[in-house]
């Protein structure tokens, strides 16, 4: 005689971990792609039938919701997590901060899942994750336009379409190497080989800039720099510099900049 099988005894799935992750990667994108400075987290709750605070930790893990609390949150978590396990490092920031376990955790990315990192290749992640990477790099170059926040930036960028003043398409790519870093070289790919772009010309072009923002009538206003033509298309897009009427129609208005 045959085993009957139990109600709601079907096979389980072999790799259930799997598809919790896979349903978490598609909630964050679904997230990202809606999260913008006019949808609140209630509005994109409501969208997606979650409540606000699954909504805030899924833009948390995706890497694109900021702000204060969830920065000191997740830098003192980090504190304690060097050296204590996960739930440890909830309770050390639970006195520290002199708040619930429930709202610490609230504030951290998801522990499994996919990530979506700054070093996230832009085919990786969404539209939405993309566009709010770009948003708070440019706003972080903007406010303090110092080396770190344009190398930051140019990480950010990496194969966006730029124009340069002609109107000539082109991207870069950076390329990695020891410890799986990215090196301090651009590569310029404008549907010919490959050239590459010297860290030091963009500095020595960001040293040049007088004031975030004004208008550089054309590349070699910003210094006879090697690669000064994809130096200015970059520059205007970070908005750091701005340029001629004329000229903003051939380069493409950048239309997720935001005022």
């Amino acid at each position: 005689m045959g085993n009957t099988r139990k109600p709601g005894g079907g096979r389980k799935p072999s790799k259930p971990e799997y598809i919790a992750a896979k349903n978490l990667t598609q909630q964050m994108k679904a997230a990202a792609d809606l999260y913008t400075d006019k949808m609140s987290l209630q509005a994109i709750a409501d969208a997606l039938s979650l409540n606000p605070i699954k909504v805030r930790k899924l833009l948390i893990t995706a890497g694109v919701y900021e702000s204060d609390t969830a920065k000191l949150v997740q830098q003192t978590f980090g504190s304690f997590r060097s050296t204590q396990s996960y739930s440890a490092a909830v309770t050390s920031t639970m006195a520290a901060l002199q708040l619930s376990r429930p709202s610490v955790t609230s504030y951290l990315p998801y522990e499994k899942g996919v990530y979506f990192p700054e070093e996230a290749e832009a085919a990786n992640i969404s539209a939405g994750a993309e566009r709010q990477r770009h948003y708070r790099a440019v706003v972080a170059l903007k406010k303090n336009p110092c080396e770190e926040n344009l190398w930051k930036c140019v990480v950010a960028f990496r194969e966006y379409k730029f124009k340069t003043m002609s109107s000539l398409p082109f991207t870069y790519t950076l390329k990695k190497g020891r410890g799986d870093e990215f090196t301090k070289e651009l590569w310029i790919d404008r549907r010919e080989k490959s050239k590459s772009l010297a860290w030091s010309s963009v500095l020595l072009a960001l040293n040049n800039i007088k004031k975030v923002g004004e208008v550089v009538n054309r590349p070699k206003a910003l210094g006879d720099i090697r690669g000064v033509t994809y130096i200015y298309g970059m520059f205007y897009r970070f908005g750091l510099i701005d340029v001629p009427d004329e000229v903003k129609e051939k380069m493409g208005h950048p239309k997720d900049r935001k005022k």
